[in-house]
């Protein structure tokens, strides 16, 4: 068991981000989005969009963090609104949701259960009033999905509303297939900034994953910093996470708890197969093999999604990733 400044010092490391340059460029999105916010005509609109687990809710979450909601001399202030896309969406559902992330809660059910008509006017108002200067909206997927054109229009219609009647920009953010937002002629000109997470691929930028593992060692909690840029633990590391940031990060948040258990003050590669053998007993472990022995494997098509489709199992195409091949091979690809 953990002693509870051990606690403490892993869970400093679980809510490690790492600005990356990728990263810093939707932040600086996100900034200059609000900055807009407090300027004349149309407010521009963004479209985040990313597979699973490539750090979207992690730049999103990092954000909102820096910009937390407050009371300022008794006033209550929601600068930056982070809510999501309700499974099954409906338009009352839809603006509910917004209406009870922005701390509306009571209002939010007295109306959807009356189904006032006046749900939308009660979240500008409220939105004006705690002086939000920008909403993220989540798994945005979530409309595409429900595949129902007149409801998803409807929705889509009311967040342009909400756009240019509260006069707040709107980052929309979801799975690839998202991007169908863009299609819709009331929202194709307003996203201005589009952008796309990838995952990590050796065959096109070594050294992008090297620094964001650079970065998370020197954020571990050990006196002596973990050499984890080394060839062998990098390609091990690859081989684990696939290039999927979230692997990766779970990866490393049980190697660090298993140096902590151990009392050690460094990671060790040991550790690094402790975590190995928690996530994937019986599988043979890339860090007790040479540099020439690991094999690894890296995206190759990101997940599909087709509307179109007469079932959803059929409609959903998971990520694909290459053959495991040799390091050196996935190397050769660039």
């Amino acid at each position: 068991m953990l002693s509870e400044i051990q606690t403490q010092r892993l869970n400093e490391f679980i809510d490690v981000f790492i600005e990356y340059p990728l990263m810093k460029t939707i932040l600086n999105d996100f900034e200059r989005l609000r900055a807009g916010q407090k300027l004349a005509g149309e407010k521009q609109c963004m479209l985040l969009t990313g597979d699973t687990g490539c750090g979207k809710s992690s730049v999103i979450n990092h954000y909102k963090n820096k910009h937390p909601a407050c009371h300022i001399d008794g006033v209550y202030h929601h600068p930056v609104l982070v809510s999501r896309i309700p499974s099954r969406p409906t338009l009352e559902s839809t603006i509910a949701q917004l209406l009870s992330d922005l701390g509306q809660v009571g209002a939010a059910k007295r109306k959807l259960k009356r189904n006032d008509a006046n749900l939308t006017d009660s979240l500008i108002a409220n939105l004006k009033s705690c002086g939000t200067e920008l909403i993220i909206i989540n798994e945005f997927q979530e409309l595409v999905e429900s595949n129902q054109g007149k409801k998803r229009n409807e929705i889509a219609n009311r967040l342009k509303y909400l756009n240019e009647e509260a006069g707040i920009p709107i980052v929309l953010v979801g799975m690839p297939w998202a991007e169908q937002i863009a299609e819709e002629p009331q929202w194709s000109s307003r996203l201005m900034i589009r952008r796309f997470i990838p995952y990590f691929k050796l065959s096109e930028d070594v050294t992008l994953f090297v620094r964001v593992l650079m970065g998370l060692a020197a954020r571990m909690p050990f006196r002596e910093k973990p050499r984890i840029q080394q060839q062998d633990i990098v390609y091990a590391l690859f081989a684990v996470s696939k290039g999927c940031f979230r692997t990766l990060k779970h990866f490393l948040n049980e190697a660090v708890k298993q140096a902590l258990m151990c009392g050690s003050e460094a990671l060790t590669k040991q550790h690094l197969s402790a975590a190995f053998e928690v996530f994937y007993p019986g599988i043979e472990d890339p860090f007790k093999l040479s540099v020439d022995e690991i094999t690894a494997c890296e995206v190759e098509h990101y997940s599909v999604y087709h509307t179109d489709s007469s079932s959803d199992n059929e409609a959903h195409n998971p990520t694909r990733f290459t053959e495991r091949v040799a390091i050196s091979q996935l190397l050769k690809r660039n």
